[in-house]
């Protein structure tokens, strides 16, 4: 079986790996190396260094140019893979290999379509989040679906949802493509009245919110990222919110209760304990240590 694989940041290397385990990769096509993460240097992607560890051709590109699809023409793939590739494939691409081209979707279709799925998710309290095994089509993530797996999201960060995700839509996709291969796959069409979209995360949404509720705040928290992180101004001071949790205690709305070390953030509704913290311009910490550098026992916080 020759795949080309399509794929960019860290979600998509278990796919990849998993794919080389099992059929011939004859290609994997990334994005080309960016400014990643905090650092200021270019750096190949996730799925580059992972191919090239592997010994794999890696084809960089932002689009599908007529000349990427003739070296992919030229390769005589059997089927196309992607996992968050992070560009949009045309008719030209999607009709190059006999078996077609399958993605791996972080969510249990029709329910978030689009680029975010899992902080989505997360931000709108979803009981469990998933992946799903579907076909490419012209449509944003509408194509026939046939395999799907979920894990429970409650109390997990966005960041570790993807990693679980990334392992179990990496079985279920050689799975699906050993299963189109030998035509015994079967497909189940998405149920237009159930879709949903997620898309891209803004960091105005991830301000924290003294008039909101604890779980509200809460979940953005956990649905925080590097390029949409949960923020809160302390006393006038902007501050990121690494890690947090749900706390009994009664902090007034609007108000940071620092008490022997433990931090407490006063909600509408009631409150939660900050447990890492990354102030601006200073390191990540944990909320004790910006505790121990803090005077007085109560300050206000509001929304930045």
């Amino acid at each position: 079986m020759r795949v080309v694989f399509m794929g960019t940041p860290d979600f998509a290397v278990p796919s990849l790996q998993a794919l080389d385990e099992a059929y011939e990769v004859v290609a994997v096509v990334t994005r080309p190396d960016a400014v990643r993460g905090r650092g200021k240097k270019l750096e190949p992607s996730p799925v580059k260094r992972r191919a090239e560890a592997l010994g794999l051709l890696v084809i960089e590109t932002k689009r599908m140019t007529p000349e990427v699809v003739d070296r992919l023409r030229a390769l005589q793939p059997d089927i196309l893979c992607v996992a968050a590739f992070g560009c949009i494939l045309p008719d030209a691409v999607l009709d190059l290999a006999p078996l077609g081209c399958v993605n791996v979707h972080a969510s249990l279709l029709p329910r978030w379509r689009g680029a975010a799925p899992v902080p989505r998710a997360v931000l709108a309290g979803d009981a469990e989040v998933g992946v799903s095994i579907m076909e490419v089509v012209p449509e944003l993530d509408a194509g026939r679906y046939c395999l799907v797996g979920s894990v429970p999201a409650e109390g997990k960060t966005a960041s570790q949802l993807l990693g679980e995700l990334s392992c179990i839509g990496a079985e279920l996709l050689v799975q699906a493509v050993r299963d189109i291969a030998d035509g015994t796959v079967a497909w189940a069409e998405q149920d237009e009245s159930r879709v949903t979209y997620a898309d891209k995360i803004s960091k105005a949404e991830m301000r924290l919110d003294p008039e909101d509720t604890f779980l509200a705040n809460l979940r953005r928290v956990l649905a925080s990222s590097d390029a949409a992180p949960a923020r809160l101004s302390v006393a006038g001071k902007g501050m990121r919110v690494l890690a947090a949790q749900a706390a009994e205690g009664c902090a007034a709305p609007g108000t940071v209760s620092v008490d022997h070390g433990r931090v407490t953030l006063g909600c509408s509704d009631g409150t939660l304990e900050l447990l890492e913290v990354k102030p601006d311009g200073k390191r990540a910490m944990t909320a004790r240590e910006w505790a121990a550098g803090v005077q007085g026992t109560v300050l206000p916080w509001q929304k930045l």
